[in-house]
């Protein structure tokens, strides 16, 4: 197989020590950084201000349900030696119609979302440029680092933002000096008048979105290959999903210890009003590092999605239009997709530059509808179908989900179910 075709060297030698598997940790650490965008921080601060430490229970709930999806995710990849969406199209045709449709639409948007909230911080920092600009140079950077880095370098970057991200945003956490025992009281759970919603939305949204389905392709190019790897694959999981847990609780304490009962701008404006604060209570000072974190929270995130959703959208093309009953490995998904495929890199367009249109003109209502309708739908779409492919013969028995997989996907399932259906109604009510 040529370097052409095969982009990605296999790593042969599983690390059987502590040392040799923290250095091999590097998908963990992209899904923790893309999943964790402005909008989570910013829900999480809103739940602070309005509760404070009352749902930190449900900030860790959530971290262990994405430990189970962010695990099974890469489970299937390294057991079955199929890619997840080789595992989709097992399922039928109508599961690549949906996820197709969904890619596109959201690649849209969301483009148009990443860039802005990147721009955002930049524009506070340096004003003379509007942020409309300023997200146009993102969107760039971020399109020539995914066109022309290979994983490694890619992972690389993403582990320096997230030094400077948990630098700066659990420093400012420890900057308000949380209170410990009120903290302490948050771990036992409760629920406050009105805090459902809140609650369900943590637990739910802690770094969960279409790129926890990159999750095995980031294994797969790391060059982790066979179930040998699982426990490097499990150890890397939960140090990705810890770190995320880690941002979520800091932004937590912020929204409990500096905006307790005030009422927040909803959006990634809101980081920006928490930046304003922090300079009014400690000095101008504090303002700068926070929106340097904000800017690698949102960056990383558009990184991540550049990358991990492009690398989602080459496999379905190349599982689009394989022939009925054809199987497949990972050995046809590394010939004719990954990084250097003509599909991956078309798409890694469409998710720059026609989206920048968008940052000139509100959103089309239509558009937004079929952007939260499709989005709803994906997570317990993601659970529902991994509950099927994890527990179905197309795994090795000895890989299948045991009960404690089985129900942590099963309650992802319900929950986000229920999220969907409330997220759906909100639109159309």
């Amino acid at each position: 197989m040529s370097n052409d075709t095969c982009p990605h060297d296999v790593v042969e030698d599983v690390p059987e020590n502590w040392r040799a598997r923290v250095r091999q940790i590097g998908p963990g650490i992209m899904a923790a950084a893309t999943g964790v965008g402005a909008g989570d921080l910013v829900a999480t601060m809103v739940a602070g201000s309005r509760y404070g430490y009352t749902l930190l229970w449900a900030v860790i709930l959530g971290t262990v349900f994405k430990l189970a999806l962010g695990e099974a995710v890469g489970r299937w990849h390294l057991a079955s030696g199929r890619t997840l969406l080789a595992g989709w199209r097992t399922l039928g045709r109508w599961v690549l119609v949906y996820f197709g449709a969904y890619a596109v639409v959201w690649g849209f948007v969301y483009g148009a979302t990443a860039m802005s909230a990147s721009g955002l911080p930049l524009n506070a920092l340096v004003p003379g440029l509007s942020v409309r600009y300023w997200a146009i140079i993102c969107g760039v950077l971020g399109f020539v680092l995914v066109w022309f880095g290979r994983y490694t370098v890619i992972e690389k970057i993403m582990t320096v933002f997230v030094a400077i991200m948990f630098v700066t945003v659990v420093g400012t956490a420890v900057l308000v000096t949380p209170n410990l025992l009120d903290a302490s009281k948050g771990l036992v759970p409760r629920l406050p008048d009105g805090s459902l919603i809140y609650a369900l939305g943590l637990i739910g949204g802690v770094g969960g979105t279409i790129t926890m389905a990159a999750y095995g392709y980031w294994s797969l190019a790391k060059g982790w290959r066979s179930s040998r790897w699982l426990p490097m694959l499990r150890l890397d999981n939960a140090v990705g999903y810890v770190t995320t847990g880690v941002f979520v609780v800091a932004m937590l304490i912020v929204g409990s210890e500096l905006l307790l009962h005030q009422e927040i701008v909803t959006g990634d404006e809101g980081l920006l009003m928490l930046g304003d604060r922090l300079a009014e209570d400690y000095g101008h000072w504090a303002r700068i590092p926070f929106l340097i974190g904000f800017f690698a929270v949102s960056f990383t995130s558009l990184i991540g999605v550049w990358n991990g959703v492009s690398l989602l959208f080459s496999d379905w093309w190349r599982t689009w239009r394989l022939p009925a009953n054809t199987e497949e490995d990972i050995d046809d998904y590394e010939r004719r997709a990954g990084e250097r495929s003509p599909v991956f890199r078309a798409y890694l367009v469409w998710l720059t530059f026609p989206p920048m249109a968008l940052l000139f003109l509100d959103r089309p209502f239509q558009l937004t509808v079929t952007y939260g309708l499709l989005g709803a739908l994906f997570m317990p779409f993601l659970a529902g179908t991994l509950l099927v492919l994890l527990n179905s013969r197309r795994m090795p028995s000895v890989d299948r989900s045991r009960w404690v997989s089985n129900t942590l996907l099963t309650v992802c399932l319900v929950l986000f179910a229920y999220l969907a259906v409330d997220q759906i109604v909100g639109l159309f009510g």
